[in-house]
């Protein structure tokens, strides 16, 4: 008799355990209004705790075993978007959570649309940058060592994040560009074929000159530079008889078009070079003046 009674003390004992702890769990308090109230308790928040803390382990673990697949260039693509993406999932989880524990879900819209709407407007060029960044990484119309010009300004892309993009220009400084740009801009890609471009430089000479020796030293001066590939692609075009100057344009391929301006002056330093040693002028605009004296009578 003794030990039913023992028994039945612990296992009262343990009710009122669990009720205590039941009892802890719902402690909490009331958002929202009256006809739609949110209940917001220690249960359900140390519920939200562990469903994202078991989320972040499943998230992880995708995430390793498909990043292992995937080339070394793309996979900081990858984890851009992914990072994106998982704030996606933990959303889509919470309000899973909290419509399975009997919250209304539609009444934490409700109460939260005022503060939305405004937190969207205040966000909303950051939105587009997001957004923006996504399509970048997801269509690759942008790599990183890619060449851009943009509203002007030309630099080589040094990191692609989901907001901005990184780029150094050719004097070494550091160009943040928000990605919303490239949806509101013409944005010029320098080497989406191929790090190589043909440039050209254009150059008049005097009327009276031996055409054909203009020629062949523009040529020469070309090839002669270590930068520029394919030699026998480099061109000269007769342009235009102009005012004061026959005109040329003489057109080369170069190894890295983000330097180009680098070999471009020295084959004019060895263009100037090779016209003073075959005296071969470069005319400036010349002008006649006549002056009319008034008829006196």
């Amino acid at each position: 008799m003794q030990n039913h009674l023992d028994n039945l003390e612990e296992v009262v004992g343990d009710s009122r355990i669990i009720d205590g702890i039941i009892d802890f769990l719902n402690i909490g308090f009331q958002l929202g209004s009256e006809k739609n109230p949110i209940n917001v308790t220690i249960g359900l928040i140390l519920l939200l705790i562990v469903i994202y803390g078991g989320t972040t382990l499943v998230l992880n673990f995708v995430k390793r075993m498909y990043a292992k697949r995937l080339p070394q260039e793309d996979k900081a693509k990858f984890n851009t978007v992914f990072s994106f993406g998982r704030w996606l999932i933990y959303l889509i989880v919470i309000l899973i959570v909290f419509d399975s524990v009997g919250v209304n879900v539609t009444a934490i819209f409700a109460a939260s649309a005022a503060l939305l709407i405004g937190i969207g407007l205040a966000l909303q060029t950051l939105f587009q940058d997001i957004i923006s960044g996504v399509f970048i990484l997801v269509d690759q119309s942008l790599h990183v060592g890619d060449i851009i010009e943009i509203e002007g300004k030309v630099g080589r892309v040094d990191e692609i994040k989901l907001r901005t993009t990184r780029a150094v220009t050719i004097d070494n400084r550091v160009l943040v560009i928000p990605n919303h740009l490239y949806l509101t801009n013409s944005l010029y890609n320098w080497t989406q074929n191929d790090i190589s471009t043909r440039e050209n430089i254009t150059i008049g000479v005097a009327y009276g000159s031996d055409i054909q020796l203009v020629k062949t030293l523009l040529i020469q001066a070309a090839n002669s530079h270590p930068e520029v590939l394919e030699k026998e692609s480099t061109v000269v075009l007769f342009t235009d008889f102009g005012d004061s100057s026959l005109n040329f344009k003489v057109i080369f391929t170069v190894k890295d078009s983000f330097k180009a301006v680098f070999p471009k002056s020295d084959i004019r330093f060895e263009i100037d070079r090779l016209f003073r040693e075959h005296n071969i002028s470069i005319p400036f605009p010349q002008r006649d003046v006549h002056l009319i004296q008034p008829k006196t009578t």
